[in-house]
Order: C-alpha cells, then structure tokens, then sequence
C-alpha cells in the first residue's frame, strides 16, 4: 500500500509505477515522473534522493527532460530505482511521507499535467509477430492460397518505420492522402484515404544498446528491454495496398503512430508472464530460448464516433497470444549487427488470437445497418464515412 490515495479502479497502484516525461503551466520544461494514483511522482524533485550503489553516480539522469539516458542505464539501475521508489512511496515509509515541503513540490496532479514523448526515439521498427493477423492480412492482400508468406514461421518479419510520426496519445492525427487504385482496371488516383485503419499494438523501448557490427545473443536480450507501451499503428490500406510492392509500408504508415505517455517498466509486468508459445517448425538456434517471455496482458479497443453517447467497445484480445516473443524480435533485429540505441522503438505488430474476433459496429460509424465482421476485415470500413 503507498501513501498516496489509489483509487481502486485506478490503473497506478505502487506495483505499477509507470514512467513518463510530462511538464505543466507553472513549468513548462519536461520531466520525468512516475504515476501513482491520479498523482506524478516529479523525480527530479525527488533526484538527490536517489543515493544507491548504482544511482549515486547517475543521479543527473532524473532531471533531464527525456528517459534515454535512463534507459541506457540498464537493468541493475532500473531494478535499484524501481524498489527505491516503491520503499519511498509506501505507507510505512515516513522519508517522503512526512516531509512537506518536498511532497508539495514533488506531487503533480496528473490532471493538471501535460504529456510529451517518454523518450527521443531514433529509430522506429514494426515486427509482424500475430500469426492470425498476419494470415489475415495476407488473405486481404494476396488472397486464401497465398496468405501466412513461407518465411513467416521462419524469423519475426518486420519493416522499419518513421520515428518523427511517432506521437504521444491524444495528438489529433490528420487523414492521409496519396495515391491509392480501387479499381484494378483503371489508373491509379490521388487523394484522400478512404481506408484509414486503427490497428491495436503493443510497443517496448530498448535500453543500453549494442555495438556496431555485435548482435544481441538471445540470452542477453532481456537486459536490453526497458519497458512497454500501449500503440496505435495508423494504417491506410488503400494506400499501402498499392504502394507495398515490392519494398512493404511507405506513406500508408508513415503519417502517424500513436504510443501511450507511460512506460510500464518489464519488472512490473513480471507477475503476468506465461510460458513462451509453440512454435514450429522450431527457429534457428539464434533465436532460441528457454526464459518465459509471453505475457497475460488484456487489451481492448474501444471507439467512440459522432453523435455516440458512450464509446463502444470492438475488440477484445491478449497480447498472450504473439508467436515471435519480444526476445526474439530484439536478436533478430540485431543479429546483422545493426546498432540499437537507448530509446529505439519496437512494436508487435497487430494484436491478434485464436478464432473468429467479431465487433458490433454502431450504426453512426458506417452510415448503414450494424454488421458483424471479423476483426481484421473490419477496421478499413469503421473509418470509411469519416470526415477527412
């Protein structure tokens, strides 16, 4: 139990402990914080505080305005922050507690706190790791016959993205335009997209980084895993449906990808972990391993349309469900050698699971009766009647 009141529906207990980067009217220059309860922990407030084996010499990490540096830390430094800051914000602990003048300055109302980037990243990678959504799409794209590609099964298949158009929820994303052809009979056409799609993901932040021209041995992937976020991958089917051959997503994603501001550190998210999927045929020896690295984490997409009283729910999942886990995709990326660095983001893929996902779409979404499709056939048609 902490100090600070937490609601019991809140998503910030003191097993959580999310950071993020926020400022507010009164200080404009971003911060690091830890959420608790409705409150921001400021840590650089608190930064001094931090006097362990490790954080001693790095104290300097808690006042600068992104978690890069942080992050490149690694492991011992955020186990030793992580068990500071749940000591310090318990109810038994009086450090924080009792002093008032520091609680005044260190707490921050989260609704009167603005969220930025949790970190400056400098390169952006999507993997493909859902093996329903990705013979889905493939049944979209190529059709029954053609669907799930033959070295799908083989390596995590991936694209590298645009990191400047990654931006923190709640920045409004603008329909994209390009060229796109409806009618294969016909030239292509430019304008606005008419098959703008929300795809639920999941993302994680790397922390210390590899050499140029050294992978990352599967064994030592979990080291270089800072923590995870919620993702949006903004997509415009028609646009990219056209554009993807031979070099895969260009300007069909590249317009906008929303993350989550909290960055759940992988200590927390340690009590859900599940033992690692079936996969076969069994991978190359690279990117096998025997640490449990798949977690029970329940995700839900919900939308709320004009002229909704309430958002509707159209998607319920696990993230339980990814066939290439996030040790695998990690290696993989690296073991040609590219360089990671502090701050990279890399994401799941669509989340997707077993069986047939139906969503009920509201009437207002699509201008007609409310039919029943199958999740991955549907999100192109939900935005369809929006407004550009």
């Amino acid at each position: 139990m902490s100090f600070v009141p937490v609601p019991a529906d809140s998503d910030f207990p003191i097993q959580n402990l999310p950071y993020g980067v926020f400022s507010t009217a009164g200080r404009l220059k971003p911060r690091i914080g830890v959420a608790i309860g409705d409150q921001i922990l400021d840590l650089s407030a608190i930064a001094h505080l931090f006097t362990g084996p490790v954080l001693c010499q790095h104290q300097h990490v808690f006042q600068e305005s992104t978690l890069n540096s942080f992050m490149g830390l690694g492991p011992a430094a955020w186990k030793e922050a992580r068990a500071y800051l749940q000591d310090l914000l318990s109810a038994s602990q009086a450090r924080l507690r009792d002093d008032t003048e520091l609680r005044k300055r260190a707490f921050v109302s989260q609704t009167s706190a603005t969220m930025h980037l949790p970190a400056t990243i400098g390169d952006y990678t999507d993997f493909y790791s859902f093996r329903q959504h990705a013979t889905n799409i493939g049944i979209i794209f190529r059709g029954k016959d053609n669907a799930l590609m033959p070295n799908w099964l083989h390596l995590p298949v991936g694209y590298h993205g645009r990191a400047s158009s990654v931006v923190v929820s709640g920045t409004p994303i603008r329909r994209p335009t390009g060229q796109m052809r409806p009618d294969n009979s016909k030239p292509p056409v430019y304008g606005a997209s008419k098959l703008l799609d929300i795809e639920l993901e999941m993302a994680f932040f790397v922390g210390p980084g590899n050499r140029f021209g050294e992978p990352i041995p599967i064994s030592k992937a979990h080291e270089h895993i800072f923590g995870m976020v919620l993702m949006n991958d903004w997509s415009a089917r028609d646009i990219q449906q056209w554009e993807y051959v031979p070099l895969g997503p260009f300007l069909g994603k590249s317009f906008g990808t929303t993350i989550s501001p909290w960055v759940v550190p992988m200590e927390a998210l340690m009590p859900f972990v599940l033992p690692n999927p079936e996969q076969a045929p069994q991978p190359l020896p690279y990117l096998c391993h025997d640490r449990p690295y798949s977690f029970d984490i329940r995700l839900s997409v919900a939308l709320k349309g004009e002229g909704m009283q309430q958002a509707a729910t159209i998607c319920t999942s696990n993230f339980k469900y990814m066939y290439w886990t996030m040790l695998q995709q990690l290696t993989h990326h690296s073991v040609n050698g590219c360089n990671l660095r502090p701050g990279d983001l890399l994401a799941s893929g669509t989340v997707s699971g077993p069986g047939e996902l139906l969503a009920r779409v509201p009437r207002v979404l699509v201008g007609g009766p409310a039919p029943a499709h199958p999740f991955s056939l549907l999100l192109g048609r939900i935005l369809r009647a929006s407004a550009p």
